[in-house]
């Protein structure tokens, strides 16, 4: 068992500067690594910006040229912003670092944040983060009232719903019964140290999702506990909750490195 210490950053007035934020999580995770401190987890918002990582194509940015501040974690563009709860847990982790095993308790923790709240949430194959799901195919509603066999998004992989108008924007998929993200995930680990982390769509105004593909998803969307409730949640409510479990799901975790596999050394074939 290793000790988590949370440390809130600010919030609503006091939302922190994206590159404030960054240079204190460098600081942190210099501590972290030397033992000066104990793992750690920053809480806190942002004011609105959109952030890229490394595997972010340019046709994912915004069309209007708003900037974007482009940074070392893993993954592709997101927003951060009001209502959204941001974590970034900087933890020590044994050599060879296994990072899916780090992502997937960092899912852990959050689905059962969102089940605190009554939100049913799930893990969706080849894609990190939190998901709300969506209606299977043939039972959701036709687009622009065309059958879902004529979907472009389907067909056209040049296809960009950042132009083609609100029925195809990410923050409207839960009308479209569609798959959702409620909670985007993107690390770094540095000297088996982790950096950066998640972002909880509380009750933020997704509409900021529009101008970007989120996350390099173009058949998916984003929704919020807001949204799915169908009522008004703070972050202020969430955010004992969420501490509650990722101290549960990370001080009790049992740490173990990453198993490689090597090929068995093939026998010298006989003379």
């Amino acid at each position: 068992m290793s000790e988590l210490r949370f440390v809130r950053l600010g919030f609503g007035p006091e939302a922190v500067e994206y590159q404030e934020a960054w240079q204190k999580q460098r600081e942190v995770h210099a501590a972290r690594f030397e033992d000066l401190v104990p793992d750690t987890c920053l809480l806190l918002e942002h004011p609105p910006v959109y952030t890229a990582g490394r595997r972010t194509a340019d046709s994912e940015r915004p069309l209007d040229g708003t900037p974007v501040i482009d940074v070392d974690r893993g993954g592709k563009i997101t927003w951060h912003g009001p209502g959204q709860l941001v974590g970034y847990p900087i933890q020590k982790l044994p050599r060879p670092v296994d990072v899916v095993a780090h992502v997937r308790r960092l899912e852990e923790a959050l689905i059962r944040t969102a089940a605190d709240f009554g939100v049913d949430t799930s893990r969706v194959e080849g894609r990190s983060g939190v998901w709300v799901l969506g209606d299977p195919v043939e039972q959701r509603q036709a687009l622009g009232g065309l059958s879902l066999d004529f979907d472009p998004r389907l067909q056209d992989e040049e296809f960009d719903p950042r132009l083609n108008g609100p029925e195809y924007a990410p923050s409207n998929a839960g009308q479209r019964r569609e798959d959702r993200k409620l909670a985007a995930i993107g690390i770094r680990v540095a000297k088996g140290v982790t950096m950066h982390g998640f972002a909880l769509n509380v009750n933020p105004d997704n509409t900021w999702f529009d101008r970007i593909v989120p996350c390099g998803i173009r058949d998916a969307g984003v929704t919020s506990l807001s949204n799915e409730l169908g009522r008004e949640i703070t972050i202020e409510e969430v955010l004992p909750v969420a501490e509650k479990h990722l101290r549960d799901i990370l001080e009790n975790a049992d740490l173990a490195p990453r198993v490689i596999e090597r090929a068995a050394e093939q026998a010298p074939a006989p003379a």
